[in-house]
């Protein structure tokens, strides 16, 4: 039992045997046991996890190449949801009906609700994002997917290199990976000089076949929103995707989930989460060793690991785009090439899990408990990756059923803002409906 562990154990037993024993007492006990861990786990502490306010722009990480206004946030919210841009695809039936958030929702957490996350190609939405479905009319080959999980953007802003395996951004861990910004593929925006959250949105935008044309600007009336946002670039170089995905880098960096209950905890709201949820967090920060990789506001690190999980062309549904032998299946490796990175992973954020079943690279893991299962047993699943691969905090954890119970409640509704809507605009410009505006989606969405 670690000495932090047996401390705070101690300190809840005197509480007791002093004579706390009815319920307010006994979550007390708990206030105090999980303070105590923290304090022993987390280098700055309670402060150290908190999220600040979404227009707090000071408290937010950014890049300094791009700094935040509430202008540019304004502009990247919508541009972000507008499926107005989507007019660089490759069937013409259906341009304007995707978005960034159709892979990025509010209804699942900021991920894509499926397995899978498909752009242009797709049709449906179902309620979070599940019924989405590759349109009758477009060959596989031709549909706009990535051959591993889409990420969530929550906290993207506190990640300085992003994505599963941390290609884009050209500073932080990226410093001497220059070789591998190859030109003609979207790893080259790394050139620019930004970091990773400022390169993957303009990256993203060609990637996903989107782009700021003057029906955007002018018949939809973002000109006057980029002018606002960007007064000091020329007009020549105003209106571009490099400024276009600045501005959502900066709505990005400020999707915060500032609002769950452990955050109102943070704050000094003792009754914000359950006792379960107060027990999973003393679990979290105590036996499971979880802060060792899940730690600072987000619950995460800038860390790659290797879990052994599988990639996503072995799931059980029907897969696009996704093989054996790609890059991407290699995590970092296949990014820096270097074979220590192989099969190593980012550390993911931990908060809204349960707005989405789909869990790991792969989404091979498909509920929160499969997760806490999965790590307390440490038993790979995906047999290509060796054994000698596999990250030293993969070990079995020997949890109790009792503390698997307490930790799956803290991950699934301690971590949960309940209202992630907040920063979905009520309505775009285009009066278009979103995040996808096919007929299907129009129906299940009851907008047109």
């Amino acid at each position: 039992m670690p000495v932090s562990r047996l401390a705070v154990t101690s300190l809840s037993l005197l509480l007791l045997v002093a004579g706390c024993r009815d319920d307010d007492q006994l979550d007390a006990v708990l206030d105090a046991e999980l303070t105590a861990l923290i304090e022993a786990s987390v280098p700055e502490g309670v402060d150290g996890l908190r999220l600040p306010a979404s227009d707090d722009y000071a408290a937010i990480p950014q890049d300094p190449r791009n700094p935040l206004s509430a202008e540019k946030v304004a502009l990247g919210r919508m541009l972000f949801h507008e499926t107005a841009l989507a007019t660089d695809g490759r069937n013409a039936d259906l341009a304007g009906t995707y978005s960034c958030a159709s892979c990025h929702h509010a209804a699942a957490g900021f991920q894509a609700g499926r397995h899978q996350g498909i752009g242009e190609g797709g049709v449906g939405f179902g309620r979070n994002g599940e019924n989405r479905a590759r349109a009758a009319s477009v060959p596989a080959d031709q549909l706009d997917v990535q051959p591993v999980r889409s990420p969530s953007i929550l906290h993207a802003g506190y990640q300085r290199v992003t994505l599963w395996n941390g290609q884009f951004g050209a500073t932080s861990l990226n410093t001497g990976t220059e070789a591998q910004w190859t030109e003609g593929t979207p790893k080259q925006v790394n050139h620019l000089g930004y970091e990773g959250v400022e390169t993957q949105a303009i990256a993203g935008l060609e990637v996903h076949r989107l782009d700021v044309d003057d029906e955007v600007l002018d018949v939809h009336g973002y000109r006057a929103m980029f002018d606002v946002a960007f007064p000091d670039v020329a007009a020549a170089e105003r209106y571009t995707r490099e400024t276009a995905g600045l501005a959502i880098a900066a709505y990005e960096r400020t999707v915060l989930a500032n609002r769950a209950p452990f955050q109102d905890w943070l704050a000094g709201a003792p009754e914000a989460m359950s006792p379960a949820e107060k027990r999973g967090a003393v679990v979290f920060f105590g036996d499971g060793d979880c802060a060792t990789c899940h730690t600072g506001p987000t619950l995460s690190t800038e860390t790659f690991h290797a879990l052994g999980l599988k990639d996503l062309h072995d799931c059980p549904e029907a897969v696009f785009g996704s093989s054996a032998g790609q890059a991407a299946h290699l995590g970092r490796g296949g990014f820096t090439l270097r074979r220590e990175d192989m099969y190593k992973f980012k550390t993911p954020q931990l908060y809204n899990l349960s707005d989405s079943r789909f869990y790991g690279h792969g989404a091979s893991l498909r509920s929160i408990r499969a997760v806490v299962e999965y790590k307390n047993a440490a038993v790979a699943q995906n047999e290509r990756v060796a054994p000698e691969q596999l990250s030293e905090h993969f070990r079995p954890l020997g949890l109790s059923p009792g503390q698997v119970d307490d930790l799956v409640a803290f991950l699934t509704t301690g971590l949960r803002d309940p209202d992630l809507a907040r920063y979905v605009p009520a309505a775009l410009k285009s009066g278009s409906c979103f995040p996808n505006a096919d007929f299907v989606s129009q129906a299940e969405l009851g907008c047109r």
